[in-house]
C-alpha cells in the first residue's frame, strides 16, 4: 500500500474531498483536489477549508514518507499551520509539499531523546501553474514513552 492509498483508507477527510495522491516520497508530496461543485466557495472556486485540508494532507504525506520508519517509536503530530491565499483558485488545485529540515537531523534529535519539530512548506497551484496559496505546517515527532 502506498502512502497515498494508506491516507485515503485511514483519513476520512482525504476520502471526503476525493484527494488524489500523485507523488509521495521523502523529498516531495504532490496531492490534487479535483474540481468539485460540492466544495466550491461563493465565487465558484475551491473553498478555503478544502484548500487548507489539501495542503495539510500533502504535508502529512511527506511526513509519513520521510519518517514512516520511525512510527514504532514516535507519533507525528501537526503543531501549527499558517496559510496565505495569494490568488483566486479556480478548477482543480494541486499542493506540493517539501520538508524544511534534513531527515537525518530530525532523526538525530529523536535519537537524543528530544521531541524534534520541523516545518513543511506547501505550495498550492492552479492547473495553469499560478500559485494560489502557500502554507507552512510545523510537525513534531512525539516519542512514545
Amino acid at each position: 500500500m502506498t502512502v497515498g492509498e494508506m491516507l485515503v483508507a485511514t483519513v476520512p477527510m482525504a476520502r471526503t474531498l476525493n484527494l488524489e495522491f500523485l507523488e509521495t516520497s521523502p523529498e516531495r508530496a504532490v496531492v490534487r483536489l479535483p474540481d468539485q461543485a460540492d466544495y466550491h466557495n461563493h465565487v465558484g472556486g475551491p473553498h478555503a477549508g478544502a484548500m487548507f485540508t489539501l495542503a495539510e494532507s500533502a504535508s502529512g504525506a511527506i511526513v509519513i514518507a520521510a519518517f514512516g520508519d520511525q512510527m514504532s517509536r514516535a507519533v507525528p503530530l501537526a503543531v501549527k499551520a499558517e496559510i496565505g491565499y495569494k490568488k483566486l483558485a479556480m478548477g482543480e488545485v494541486t499542493a506540493t509539499a517539501t520538508l524544511g529540515r534534513p531527515i537525518a537531523d530530525v532523526v538525530a534529535e529523536l535519537d537524543a531523546g528530544q521531541r524534534p519539530e520541523f516545518p513543511v512548506a506547501i505550495e498550492i497551484t492552479r492547473a495553469d501553474g499560478a500559485v494560489t496559496g502557500e502554507m507552512t505546517v510545523v510537525w513534531t515527532l512525539r516519542p512514545n514513552r
